[in-house]
């Protein structure tokens, strides 16, 4: 990262420049290399807008009291007056720092108004992000929905900041959970054409694979979701799959039409799917089917690179992964005694297949019953070459859904929420602006609770609606004044503590795009977009504040504030996936 590209950053090399002299005159014998020197955010506005705990942590190196290398501290730097307004101490040893407003104008000159928002990384990366991969058997879930969001949030933010991304998502169409989907599906469609049907109570009562299929039922691990019978009714619609299917069942080929059954329901699902993050937002660069793993021989492959690595043995006929040695609770089974490959090998194969493409960086959202899975999938990773850094995984957590207070079931036959079509139908027109923000304003690692009342509220209660509502009513200024401003006449502008609160707010925004993008946290995009909608409020209500009511000069100065909010409001929301509109039903 250029060192000049945050306001932050430019803070942090004058703390070094302090740092650096106080140590030529009072420390001699202590090493700069050894020193701990961190810039944070003030805890309370009263005291500045960024602080340092230096005298606190280097206390023992330094041997002076906290109190007193922060007061010898601050001598040093209180000559830097074309940043730093003020410069002072608080006890047990903190150092504060105000910043000049007449450098935040310079600041936000070179960056907001030159629409330089967001910092480049000098070494962006190739990136591979997976996030959904929902399994192709049935609609998207609400943790679909929030990975969705969030992975799409990912996205904009790593681009933002310089790195390539490339979106995919994994679709894991092969394998007996595909083939128990076709089997439920021929059980709807015989069904719908008469026949009767049950569903196996009990895995374990000695019927065979074949005799359920004579019999039309459904396995005790099928799938029984409503669903199936729209599918069902759309195959028997469709003339050409209509006379296949009538074929195999006169001539009672079951396994045949079983199969035929999990393509198409897979096909089904896939597009059920892609409208729904269609309608929610988010788009794919790309769509990896498992089945081309396998029949490309990528699967078995695969085996080959783990055991030159020296992390796979045999025992009793199978071939094991030494997945204890990452950290994993016990060796894992790679492939079967009668020579297929378990799941595992076939995900190690598809992470391969990334690394293979050049991807300097593999990013993962997993859900939440996934936590066990890491170890031996990073520790693969690892062993086939790639570095353990290089591959991230975030597992996103349970969702709940509130209404008045109490978490809904999610059942859909009791008639209540299950998926992402429910969800965003639920809450209309407002549904993927209010959702994409409900999902990112917590962190994806934590559980969520959705208040879907408060979702439903179009007041400014619903913080998405009070974002907003606050782009609007400075597009609303605008209208009412026209949208002349200048730069000049905002450095003459007298400085009172609402303008100053605001200004630190807008020069923020560069810094907090580059953390949230390292710390991959959208959610720290949502807080601080309110915390600037909470600084412009304060800014609109003061009367002296007033563009309307103000003579020319002071009009253009507030009108260049005002501008910046409207552009950090707007790009703020863009990376979370919500729109800024420009007029809203209560705007003032």
């Amino acid at each position: 990262m250029k060192e000049t590209e945050t306001l932050k950053q430019l803070v942090l090399e004058a703390l070094k420049e302090g740092v650096k002299l106080y140590c030529e005159k009072e420390a001699p014998n202590v090493s700069f290399a050894d020193l701990r020197i961190r810039i944070e955010y003030s805890r309370e506005e009263s005291f500045g807008d960024y602080s340092t705990s230096f005298a606190l942590e280097n206390s023992k190196l330094l041997g002076k009291k906290p109190l007193d290398s922060a007061a010898l501290l601050v001598s040093y730097l209180q000559a830097k007056t074309d940043l730093f307004e003020k410069v002072d101490f608080t006890p047990p040893g903190f150092v504060n720092f105000r910043i000049s407003p007449s450098f935040f104008i310079r600041f936000l000159e070179n960056t907001i108004q030159k629409k330089e928002l967001f910092p480049k990384l000098e070494n962006p990366k190739k990136i591979n992000l997976e996030f959904v991969s929902a399994n192709p058997t049935g609609p998207l879930n609400i943790v679909s929905a929030r990975a969705a969001a969030t992975g799409e949030a990912f996205a904009n933010l790593l681009k933002a900041v310089g790195h390539s991304v490339d979106k995919e998502f994994y679709v894991n169409d092969y394998g007996n959970q595909v083939f128990l989907l076709g089997v439920s599906t021929m059980v709807r469609i015989r069904e719908t054409l008469g026949e009767t049907s049950s569903i196996q109570e009990n895995a374990e009562d000695g019927r065979s694979i074949d005799e359920l299929l004579s019999q039309n039922v459904i396995p005790a691990e099928g799938y029984r979701g409503d669903y199936l019978n729209i599918i069902a009714k759309q195959l028997l619609e469709n003339s050409n799959t209509e006379k296949e299917i009538k074929s195999h069942l006169e001539k009672k080929e079951y396994s045949v039409l079983a199969e035929k059954c999990s393509r198409w329901t897979v096909e089904s699902n896939l597009i059920w799917q892609k409208k729904d993050l269609d309608l929610f937002g988010v788009g794919f660069d790309r769509f990896f089917s498992e089945t081309t793993l396998h029949e490309s021989g990528k699967v078995l492959g695969v085996l080959e690179n783990l055991k030159k690595s020296g992390k796979v043995f045999e025992e009793e006929g199978k071939q094991v992964f030494r997945s204890e040695d990452y950290g994993d609770d016990k060796n894992r089974v790679v492939v079967r005694d009668d020579g297929r490959p378990t799941y595992l090998l076939a995900d190690i194969a598809y992470h391969n297949d990334k690394i293979s493409r050049g991807y300097e960086k593999i990013i993962d959202i997993w859900g939440p019953d996934h936590h066990g899975y890491i170890a031996r999938l990073a520790g693969a990773v690892q062993a086939l070459g790639y570095p353990k850094e290089n591959f991230q995984v975030i597992i996103a957590q349970q969702v709940n859904l509130l209404m008045a207070g109490q978490k809904m079931k999610m059942s859909k036959r009791a008639g209540e929420f299950q998926t992402m079509e429910d969800l965003l139908g639920y809450l209309g027109k407002h549904a993927k602006d209010v959702a994409r923000y409900f999902f990112t304003m917590r962190s994806l690692d934590s559980p969520l609770d959705f208040d879907l009342d408060l979702a439903k509220d179009e007041s400014d209660k619903n913080p998405v609606f009070y974002l907003q509502y606050a782009h609007a009513r400075v597009c609303s200024i605008f209208r009412e004044v026209g949208t002349n401003s200048d730069a000049s006449a905002l450095e003459n502008l007298e400085m009172t503590e609402e303008r100053k609160r605001l200004l630190f707010w807008i020069s923020r925004f560069p810094e907090e795009v580059l953390d949230a993008a390292a710390t991959l946290e959208p959610h720290r995009i949502a807080n601080y977009l309110q915390n600037l909608a909470r600084a412009f409020t304060q800014f609109y209500i003061a009367k002296n504040n007033r563009l309307k009511d103000s003579d020319e000069s002071t009009r253009l100065g507030l009108a260049r504030i005002c501008q910046t909010v409207r552009v950090v409001l707007a790009e703020g929301l863009a990376l979370l996936g919500v729109s800024a509109p420009e007029r809203l039903e209560k705007e003032d």
